[in-house]
């Protein structure tokens, strides 16, 4: 009985495989995802124009040759700019021959796209600070308590020069993190662009999360700042309150002293309402909710 298994199992098995083999034999269409490579730039010169990554073609072959391309090493179709710099307008037609790998045993039935516009031009390089590009979830009650450190805070970007020189800053890629509610350390890459490379492509991210709360300051003296000579200013009242927000552990140590309220004297000589709004310094990753009062009158003296 087991070897009458045996033999059945040997059997479908060798059906399969003569089955698939006649079936690869047939003619086959199929789309093909290509990656596409310029090649050959002139020393020092790339493109920062909007290329597709990849092309796609429409074949014809036999299967055992479709699934080669397909499940094989990712293939390229190369196209060579000829070390000329410069405006290029190509069909990519006109470089079959050079991709002979795509003319054996299958024919070219469509490219898509067919054509490409791009330019060539001199490369330079320039030191950018590093953004974020991050998409951050927190949990209900947390968020960031300062600001994002990455490590390095810049880089050296290589890349064409008539997109780099308008460029400020450099973006990380997109990634997302959810639910967070403590400190988080974790790496992220810098944004890809076309014709760009970096010093260094990956960077640390530091994100201090902590629980945000409210705290209530009371009784801070206004201060008038810029007072010329012979002129006094009474302000009703000089003292406010107020409430800021952050994070639990930079609230917990901050102080009223670490707080400045004024008013400038030059603000109340061009008021025309009787009464101005005080200008409150805060310490750094701190935000404003409220004052109290948000505005104050005044009273100039002249002796």
């Amino acid at each position: 009985m087991r070897k009458k298994l045996n033999i059945f199992i040997a059997s479908v098995i060798f059906a399969a495989i003569l089955w698939g083999s006649i079936s690869l034999s047939d003619i086959y269409y199929a789309n093909v995802d290509v990656k596409l490579t310029l090649t050959n730039f002139p020393k020092g010169y790339t493109t920062g124009s909007q290329l597709p990554d990849k092309i796609k073609l429409r074949v014809k072959g036999q299967g055992w040759r479709l699934v080669s391309i397909n499940v094989g090493p990712e293939t390229e179709f190369r196209v060579s700019v000829d070390g000329d710099s410069g405006r290029h307008s190509i069909n990519l037609y006109d470089y079959l021959e050079s991709n002979r790998w795509l003319l054996s045993d299958v024919e070219i039935i469509n490219i898509y796209p067919d054509s490409l516009r791009f330019y060539i031009e001199r490369i330079i390089s320039k030191k950018l600070p590093i953004i974020s590009g991050l998409n951050l979830e927190f949990k209900p009650g947390y968020g960031l308590a300062s600001d994002i450190i990455f490590k390095p805070d810049s880089v050296v970007v290589k890349g064409p020069i008539s997109l780099l020189k308008t460029m400020k800053e450099i973006k990380t890629a997109d990634k997302s993190l959810s639910l967070l509610d403590s400190r988080k350390e974790t790496e992220v890459n810098l944004i890809w662009m076309n014709g760009f490379e970096y010093s260094t492509n990956l960077v640390e991210v530091i994100l201090d999360i902590q629980r945000i709360v409210d705290k209530q300051f009371e009784n801070i003296t206004v201060e008038v700042i810029d007072i010329p000579p012979r002129k006094e200013v009474v302000l009703l009242p000089n003292k406010i309150g107020f409430n800021v927000r952050g994070g639990i552990e930079i609230l917990g140590k901050s102080k009223p002293d670490q707080f400045q309220a004024y008013v400038s004297y030059f603000d109340l000589v061009k008021d025309t309402t009787g009464s101005v709004p005080p200008i409150l310094e805060m310490p750094k990753n701190v935000t404003l909710q409220f004052l109290k009062p948000d505005r104050l009158r005044y009273v100039i003296r002249s002796f």
